[in-house]
């Protein structure tokens, strides 16, 4: 970490050098100067007449953290001449400057990363143009239905809007059309694939006016192979377990109950386990059809033993020897009757 460290300051002494070099330092330093003074941060460029036109651009890092939020829009308040080159400026000059007023309409929780500065970007070229960046990390809801889980598919969907400024004050637009996005052929998402994105511009109507938002939608596929590893073979082994116990003598009892309660306090498990891992949800989905149906065989199999030891330790066999004895009886005394009747008919 110390050589990491040593390295970066080195580069950053560099660069200061050289750039102090050029010796336009002075003609950088009065045009900023001229450029913020008077400057109202609290009117919106061009106030008064036609909206602002901000386009805007996001690179993502992972699906979970948008890496870079890009908006560029023009100020001609901020328009110089005195020089030909852009303007990379410190990132405390954001908090002196006019700034649309985006949020993440979907948002649960974000932040600004601030190491070891806040990571913002402000640059400005000659014709006024503004180029705003920041690096944030934000927690987006998303409302999945999960009928078919784990076979599903879901529609995320990450909206941006203006909080104050209408469409007659503000206009948005993705920089860069269909491009806007970047970085999402780099995902590696553990659970899911992405399977088309698409990006949105629409207006949206509130109670206090019209309002510009823009959309950024994933279609996403969840893969099924961690399900197949941690649900799917495990109930299908422990279902094919419980049959085992149909060829287990009938009278060895204690195996054939301890593999059929083994088998049901299992896949009891393997069922509690899925929903500690999921929502609380008020419909059935394509897996608790299928867990019910691996519990239903496993239950089956202990019921089938349950049977057999009935009929043949149960009250069947005992009813089925008392009438046996019964059928003795009188198969040992109909002779006696029969020699009794004999001699009642002869005289003799």
């Amino acid at each position: 970490m110390d050589r990491i460290l040593h390295f970066y300051s080195k580069r950053f002494h560099y660069q200061l050098l050289r750039g102090s070099s050029n010796g336009n330092i002075s003609v950088v330093k009065n045009t900023v100067d001229k450029l913020l003074e008077g400057y109202d941060i609290r009117l919106r460029p061009d106030f008064g007449s036609a909206p602002v036109t901000v386009g805007m651009s996001i690179n993502i890092a992972s699906i979970d953290a948008i890496s870079e939020v890009n908006m560029s829009w023009r100020d001609k308040r901020l328009a110089y001449t005195a020089l030909s080159l852009n303007l990379t400026l410190d990132n405390r000059v954001a908090d002196q400057l006019w700034l649309p007023d985006t949020y993440f309409l979907n948002d649960k929780k974000s932040f600004l990363h601030g190491v070891t500065v806040k990571n913002r970007m402000i640059r400005l070229h000659p014709d006024g143009t503004v180029l705003y960046g920041l690096r944030i990390t934000t927690t987006a809801a998303c409302m999945m239905d999960l009928r078919r889980y784990p076979l599903d598919q879901q529609n995320c969907t990450l909206e941006i809007e203006s909080y104050g400024y209408t469409t007659d004050d503000i206009v948005f637009f993705w920089q860069g059309g269909n491009n806007a996005v970047t970085g999402v052929d780099r995902l590696e998402l553990p659970q899911f694939s992405i399977m088309e994105l698409r990006l949105v511009s629409k207006e949206v109507v509130f109670a206090t006016g019209s309002y510009p938002r823009l959309s950024l939608s994933f279609r996403i596929k969840r893969n099924i192979g961690y399900f197949i590893l941690q649900t799917y073979m495990p109930s299908i082994l422990i279902t094919i377990l419980s049959w085992v116990s149909f060829w287990i003598n009938y009278d060895a009892s204690a195996a054939r109950v301890a593999l059929g309660v083994t088998t049901v306090l299992t896949m009891t498990t393997i069922n509690t386990h899925l929903r500690e891992t999921l929502p609380k949800i008020p419909y059935v989905k394509a897996i608790d059809v299928y867990l019910m149906g691996c519990f239903v065989f496993v239950f089956l199999a202990l019921l089938e033993y349950a049977f057999v030891n009935y009929v043949f330790f149960g009250r069947g066999p005992q009813q089925q020897k008392k009438l046996n004895e019964k059928l003795n009886k009188a198969n040992n005394e109909r002779p006696r009757y029969e020699e009794k009747r004999l001699r009642e008919q002869d005289p003799q």
